[in-house]
């Protein structure tokens, strides 16, 4: 059009500028659009100042919003409906909810009554930061006021409740949903596709599946991005690429929501290179990062532990003015933590603390995790205890964690405490739970009270978790199996820990490393070489799938241990 010479009028810059906010392009770009509108003397509308406003969504640029609020206003312009959603979203995803609350009330003294829309925005915000019991206020509030809380409504505490572990609480608002009358729509299928998934019940989760498809939906992006997620968190590598595969069968062109996903599966499998490559695709099929791009980049670094990459990511994001969030400096932490950079996690941690990096909760159960992690008890209770100063809700990562550090350090008194706030509160106990139980057992166990109870004492403590695990419908993951192999190896109880090889072949859950590396390590502490070397050379029949890498890489840690004992 400029080319021609034809003067782009008001109608064909908001266009433009609708596209910039679809595609998420940065806001030095939208400022320069709206630049060029005002060097062409053509003046912004009503509509013009709502889409820029809207433009601040997804980076949750609230000082930008409130900056172009007031300009509107200042231009002659009323706030509308679309004004008061849009900024009160854009408050919402920057978790700020006094503000957001604020404007609410500005609407209704405005005489712009607040619709589901507003009240959707406002719960999503409480959701997003584990205010599950605000969010649950805030519906009721909607409906003493006459405004029926919609699919939307049901669907975001759906997920929320599901995040935090209340799955009971989250079973149970769906069916509050259907007994009110309100279809589930695709992202309610997508939710639940979800909550089955990452739990590892993939029958129950394929039976959603087949209901969405049967009540007239065409899986969409969100489906199949839902899929590569849950498969890539199980660390099922095989079934992301099928996935994918299956995705671009029916149609659909990768966006960034799908590399994104794609980016975090490849990582959570541990395949670190596959994951910086499909980054590269991505950039090179013209796509921008935005902030869930360089969130999933720095996710796969911090499982890395590459703190040193991740900490040159943050200064290209400030370059591009895309600035870090919750999520990213989370990610940050964890990768100080799986590189046990500790001098910089406690650096960080102080900075948060002081409040000097914008956050709410995230960052503080963040604290809880990573410290839990390298098992640093003193910083993992005083986050935790920061948590119930400020009176947020607790989720069960959060409590997952504590449970994980207690039992580290054999502080069963401590464990039982948390397994009874998690009673209270209405929090599945999840794998990770059994786990760490589990773990704590077996611990407990060879450390001080193998001599008192037999050499097998705690072990059918142990056991009894793992079968009341899976009569609670939990799937035991490589997690699991683990820590019964090196519990087994530990008490010389060999024969075991191979039969429990072969059942974890046979249902599905491939023997990873530190399986491997758990047996023969016990082998070689015990001096059974010619053992070592005869589990070795039966381990194709053993284990069908296993790659000539991996045994190749055994055969030479076992040469290496065998050499290190001679020495």
């Amino acid at each position: 059009m400029v080319a021609n010479g034809i003067q782009p009028a008001i109608v064909t810059y908001n266009v433009v500028l609708h596209v910039y906010f679809k595609i998420a392009v940065p806001w030095k770009d939208v400022l320069a659009l709206v630049d060029s509108m005002k060097n062409d003397g053509i003046p912004l509308d009503r509509y013009t100042y709502n889409t820029l406003i809207s433009c601040c969504r997804r980076g949750a640029l609230y000082k930008e919003a409130a900056k172009v609020f007031d300009e509107m206003r200042a231009a002659g312009f009323e706030p509308d409906k679309v004004t008061f959603n849009s900024l009160l979203d854009v408050y919402g995803k920057a978790r700020m909810h006094d503000e957001a609350i604020g404007v609410l009330k500005e609407m209704e003294l405005g005489g712009c009554p607040p619709s589901v829309v507003t009240y959707n925005s406002l719960i999503s915000s409480y959701v997003k930061d584990g205010l599950l019991k605000e969010a649950a206020e805030l519906k009721e509030e909607m409906e003493l006021k006459g405004i029926q809380p919609d699919v939307i409504t049901y669907t975001t505490l759906i997920s929320g409740l599901d995040r935090a572990g209340k799955i009971d609480a989250a079973i149970g608002t769906c069916d509050e949903m259907l007994r009110n009358g309100c279809k589930p729509n695709l992202c309610t299928y997508n939710a639940l596709i979800k909550l089955h998934g990452v739990r590892g019940k993939f029958p129950e989760m394929m039976v959603v599946f087949d209901d969405l498809r049967s009540a007239g939906f065409v899986p969409d992006v969100v489906t199949w991005n839902t899929l590569l997620a849950v498969f890539g968190q199980n660390g099922l590598d095989s079934e992301v690429s099928g996935v994918f595969k299956e995705m671009k069968k029916s149609g659909y062109v990768p966006e960034r929501d799908t590399y994104v996903s794609l980016i975090s599966s490849y990582s959570r499998c541990g395949l670190f290179d596959q994951s910086m490559e499909i980054y590269k695709r991505m950039i090179e099929a013209g796509i921008y990062p935005d902030i869930s791009t360089y969130n999933a980049v720095l996710s796969a670094l911090a499982r890395g532990g590459c703190w040193e990459q991740a900490e040159k990511l943050f200064a290209e994001m400030e370059n591009l003015d895309c600035r870090p969030d919750e999520l990213s400096y989370s990610s940050l932490l964890h990768a100080y933590a799986n590189a046990k950079k500790l001098d910089k996690m406690k650096a960080l941690s102080e900075d948060i603390y002081a409040e000097k990096i914008e956050s709410h909760h995230g960052l503080v159960k963040t604290l809880v995790l990573v410290n839990s992690k390298v098992n640093n008890l003193s910083e993992t209770e005083k986050a935790f205890l920061e948590l119930r100063k400020r009176r947020c809700s607790l989720d069960i990562n959060v409590l997952n964690a504590m449970i994980s550090v207690y039992g580290k350090n054999r502080m069963v008194k401590k464990v039982e405490e948390i397994l009874s706030l998690m009673k209270g509160s209405c929090i599945n106990l999840s794998t990770a739970t059994y786990n760490s139980l589990m773990h704590m057992y077996s611990r407990y166990s060879y450390n001080t009270m193998i001599y008192a109870y037999g050499r097998k004492g705690q072990m059918k403590e142990a056991s009894r978790l793992f079968s009341e695990m899976k009569s609670s419908g939990l799937v035991p993951d490589i997690v699991t199996y683990n820590i019964f192999v090196k519990s087994y190896v530990a008490n010389s109880m060999f024969e075991e820990a191979i039969d429990l090889v072969r059942y974890m072949v046979t249902h599905g859950c491939k023997p990873n490393e530190r399986t491997y590396n758990s047996i023969l390590q016990e082998y070689c502490r015990h001096d059974k070489i010619a053992d070592a070397k005869s589990f070795l050379s039966n381990l194709p029949q053993l284990h069908p799938g296993i790659s000539k890498q991996e045994q190749q890489r055994l055969l030479e840690l076992l040469a290496r241990h065998t050499s290190r004992d001679r020495g």
